[in-house]
């Protein structure tokens, strides 16, 4: 007897999950309802070695599921897309809710043929002043990538790809816990591969909502944020997605750090620590007319969490550049 023929799918929506059973339920139904037909995509998820029940949760939803050892984000969406159908690979986060139209937006714009990825975008129901501050930040570099008619930066929250090009050029490297979407989207964007941003194509998220949590995370990218450059340092200068304003935070901070330290042992006036600690403040300008729109408690925490932003990211950029040095350090000793 001839087995039934499976019929093709176009779409593979992947979402990897570590422990996300208290979100990975909405994630699902939002993926579930959407304004393309049913025929036209499979959602699969990737259990990277939950401890809670997360795989339960798909199964009783329906969701085919695939069971890895814990190895992290970027390994869960590798696999996830070796064993996927479509022609296009789409991924977003367990703890993402993408909109009823959010399939049909990130696959449009391969209507182009030379098109090989596409980045969405996020936006939050919360409203935590952290949360919302956060928000500002994206849609500042929204703003930023919407100019453009080509991008070197796609988000693993809402991200696709053509599957053949994304095995081609070997996937997410597993050596990258955090920024691997990062590392892989300058990777193909080196290639020449043409990458754009569809903002209609929106996932809800629950943002970092403490200063600590945000701060937190903020060191981590900073950490992860010197392997990429090493590979990339091009983009250290400039890519499409990071606004001037907060690379040159990032310069400001110890040149305003270093001139006040000056001042106050009295090496020099104060004159030049004022007008650093100035040009900084100025550079949040174009963040504050975004947290405007965010409210008025998003616009006076903004000075504050944009100074902690570029401390944290700056702590993890030194954490990042010391563990790259005893890398090094070691490699030498091994020759």
């Amino acid at each position: 007897m001839a087995l039934p023929e499976v019929r093709p799918v176009y779409a593979s929506v992947i979402v990897p999950v570590f422990n996300g059973a208290d979100t990975l339920g909405d994630c699902l139904a939002a993926l579930a309802h959407q304004t393309i037909g049913a025929e036209r995509y499979e959602v699969l998820v990737v259990d990277d070695g939950s401890t809670d029940p997360s795989a339960q949760v798909a199964a009783r939803m329906g969701v085919p599921v695939i069971r890895q050892e814990h190895a992290g984000a970027g390994p869960a969406r590798n696999r996830g897309a070796q064993q996927a159908r479509g022609q296009v690979l789409l991924f977003t986060d367990a703890d993402c809710q993408p909109e009823r139209d959010w399939i049909e937006q990130m696959l449009a714009p391969f209507a182009d043929p030379e098109v090989v990825g596409v980045k969405g975008a996020y936006r939050t129901r919360q409203r935590s002043p952290v949360a919302r501050f956060a928000q500002a930040e994206y849609e500042e570099k929204y703003a930023r990538l919407a100019r453009q008619k080509q991008i070197d930066f796609v988000d693993t929250y809402a991200a696709a790809y053509r599957r053949d090009l994304f095995l081609a050029h070997g996937g997410f490297d597993p050596a990258f816990l955090l920024d691997e979407d990062q590392e892989f989207s300058f990777r193909l964007a080196r290639a020449g591969c043409k990458l754009v941003f569809a903002s209609a194509a929106v996932v809800y998220h629950r943002h970092p909502a403490t200063v600590w949590s945000y701060v937190r995370r903020k060191v981590h990218l900073g950490r992860w944020k010197v392997q990429v450059h090493v590979r990339y340092p091009a983009q250290a200068v400039r890519d499409s997605y990071t606004p001037w304003t907060q690379k040159a935070q990032l310069l400001l901070l110890p040149l305003t750090g270093a001139a006040a330290l000056a001042a106050a042992l009295g090496l020099v006036p104060w004159g030049p620590a004022l007008v650093l600690a100035g040009l900084g403040w100025a550079t949040t300008l174009p963040l504050l007319l975004r947290a405007a729109r965010q409210g008025w408690p998003v616009v006076a925490v903004t000075p504050f969490l944009a100074l902690l932003r570029a401390l944290a990211l700056a702590v993890g950029l030194g954490w990042g550049l010391v563990e790259l040095k005893n890398l090094t350090h070691r490699k030498e000793r091994r020759k």
